[in-house]
């Protein structure tokens, strides 16, 4: 799947069909539910699911939780928006 598909689907509010847990926390953060994304992943222990949960907690604005799943996810946190995360996570995950 393309990019500009991902991100048409979340403007439209439809849930591409088979696409991964990760892909789906994406989705759902896209959409504005950051509950819904963060219940996806939250207790899922490996490094794709750390880095999601990490951008998930920077984007809450709980930087200390944020920084500690970037580190279980072998990250750095970014320097830079949360949009540019978004989109460098997901193309990552496409």
């Amino acid at each position: 799947m393309q990019f500009s598909v991902f991100k048409e689907s979340v403007r439209h509010n439809t849930l591409p069909a088979d696409i991964s847990i990760y892909l789906q926390a994406m989705w759902y953060d896209g959409l504005g539910d950051w509950d819904k994304a963060h219940s996806l992943v939250d207790n899922l222990t490996d490094t794709t699911a750390c880095r999601v949960h990490a951008y998930l907690h920077r984007k809450e604005g709980d930087i200390w939780n944020a920084d500690y799943w970037y580190r279980k996810a072998g990250k750095k946190r970014p320097d830079i928006t949360l949009a540019e995360e978004w989109e460098i996570i997901v193309k990552d995950l496409l």
